[in-house]
């Protein structure tokens, strides 16, 4: 580690300033956006909010999948925390730049205690091999395919080119089952269909006694 790399000035810190660190550091995730929907034209997203609902998604597959929802969420949350360091780099930013995604965790996590607890789910996801990782990377997939139904039902044309694309990027049958059904249902459904239709004629709520 040379002068010049930025841990040198975080060791020796006590492990609580580290956690604070840390906490601090994936509070920058809300303020990384999502540098994909630049290209497409329309919608937003940071990073934090995709992490989240990633976690989501990952927890549903592994249940369906009869795997460990909670392992396989625990990938889903913090696989892009890197992020926080080097930004998003969509799929043409990849072409021409390069970073060390595992370096940027590694020292997130340097100086904490989190290192043996969390660089395993890192590890695991990377090498795609167990079924929980499998899914974890189909729920990274699937928020985007939910993202960009969402956008294409709103009238954007290329969402839908982009939908084709992350289609086959599925990697387990539960997840492409998933990501079917989520193409053939109007993302506003589970708002407008749900509430009994005497809502909607109320439409402020109960009526007030005369």
């Amino acid at each position: 580690m040379t002068a010049c790399d930025p841990q040198v000035n975080l060791q020796g810190r006590e492990k609580l300033t580290r956690l604070a660190d840390f906490l601090f550091e994936a509070g920058m995730l809300r303020k990384t956006p999502r540098s994909g929907y630049q290209f497409l034209g329309s919608g937003s997203e940071n990073v934090a909010e995709h992490s989240f609902r990633t976690a989501i998604v990952g927890f549903v597959l592994a249940n369906e999948a009869g795997a460990d929802p909670v392992h396989t969420a625990m990938m889903c949350l913090f696989h892009d925390f890197h992020e926080a360091r080097v930004g998003d780099f969509n799929y043409v930013n990849r072409i021409y730049n390069t970073c060390d995604p595992k370096a940027a965790f590694t020292h997130a996590l340097e100086g904490t205690g989190l290192e043996p607890l969390v660089m395993p789910y890192w590890d695991e996801l990377e090498e795609a091999e167990s079924l929980e990782a499998k899914l974890a990377q189909d729920a990274d997939q699937i928020d985007l395919i939910l993202n960009l139904k969402e956008e294409s039902d709103l009238g954007n044309k290329y969402a839908g080119k982009w939908l084709e694309g992350a289609l086959p990027r599925l990697r387990t049958e539960v997840g492409k089952a998933l990501a079917e059904r989520i193409c053939e249902t109007d993302h506003t459904d589970w708002w407008y269909k749900g509430p009994e239709k005497s809502w909607w004629m109320r439409k402020n709520g109960k009526k007030k006694a005369k």
